[in-house]
């Protein structure tokens, strides 16, 4: 269950790979013979999004290191950091070049399309490509979304920073992807490459508001968040025992998406104190049949109650 588990999110990024390197191909090709302010931003998008999932291959592999002297508890959240230079480098970077180039076209009064049919078929191609993509997202999504959680809640929820990405960028790659056959098509009608240029205007402003978004979402999976409140349901669930006078402390944190660290202080029974160890080991095996598929690192002290003692 746990390798299986761990490999969640991975599907979606071969998939999202396959189809970004063949989409930003067509796309090259299409501003090329074209000239299009828009075709060219969506074709950076594409490269960019390639770039991305290679990046996300390498963190998955960084990730699966495991334990050392010097990363005693394995490299897990080396995806965050993966993930926070796809947001911060290639997101960001794309949108910013997207929106010099769409710049340069707004102020260039001779700017106009060739091919304009060959630009629908090119985005066409383009939408039924990252739909696909998308569809592998999603359903990884379904896996992973054990309390079937409304769709924006669990992707603010999840620890698989892998997927988040995959999903933000195949949902963003659409919308671009359909501003670009708004644009083309208003500067075909009307004559007036102000469309094109507008368009891609807003696909790079589209990536820059999506890295934002990612950032601050990897920030705090970096820095380290705590279980799920259902996770930490089950976790307080072994605590609460006969032998157990007072449960002091417990404060978690993911070390990755299947990887959690529990710490406790707990205050027992005097008269249950010679079976300390045993107690002990009765919650460690409890929590773990209770995070199924998840690896525990788990640290119990036993101490004694005090009213005044600080959690801080």
């Amino acid at each position: 269950m746990e390798n299986k588990i761990k490999n969640h999110g991975m599907a979606a990024v071969f998939a999202a790979l396959f189809a970004n390197l063949l989409v930003a191909v067509s796309k090259f090709i299409g501003f090329l013979l074209s000239g299009s302010a828009a075709m060219m931003n969506e074709a950076i998008h594409s490269l960019v999004d390639t770039a991305n999932e290679a990046l996300l291959l390498l963190g998955n592999k960084r990730a699966k290191r495991g334990q050392s002297d010097i990363h005693q508890f394995g490299e897990g959240r080396a995806k965050y950091f993966y993930s926070m230079i796809v947001a911060t480098l290639l997101f960001f970077g794309g949108g910013v070049i997207g929106v010099i180039e769409a710049w340069d076209k707004l102020t260039h009064q001779g700017h106009s399309i060739e091919n304009p049919i060959l630009i629908f078929v090119i985005l066409t191609f383009g939408i039924i490509i990252e739909s696909s993509s998308l569809r592998v997202a999603f359903r990884e999504i379904h896996e992973l979304n054990k309390q079937n959680l409304p769709l924006f809640q669990f992707l603010r929820n999840t620890k698989h920073s892998e997927i988040l990405v995959i999903f933000a960028e195949d949902t963003s790659a659409i919308i671009g992807l359909l501003l670009a056959v708004f644009g083309t098509a208003l500067t075909f009608i009307t004559g007036n490459g102000f469309y094109d240029a507008f368009s891609g205007l807003l696909i790079g402003l589209l990536l820059m508001s999506v890295s934002i978004l990612l950032i601050r979402e990897f920030y705090s999976l970096l820095v380290g968040e705590r279980v799920s409140n259902e996770d930490l349901a089950v976790i307080k669930a072994a605590f609460e025992r006969g032998e157990v006078e007072h449960i002091i402390n417990i404060r978690t944190t993911h070390l990755s998406a299947d990887e959690i660290l529990v710490a406790a202080k707990i205050d027992i029974k005097n008269s249950e104190e010679a079976h300390d160890f045993d107690i002990v080991n009765k919650i460690e095996s409890q929590i773990r049949r209770g995070l199924t598929g998840k690896k525990c690192y788990i640290y119990i002290e036993i101490d004694e109650w005090d009213e005044n003692y600080s959690r801080r």
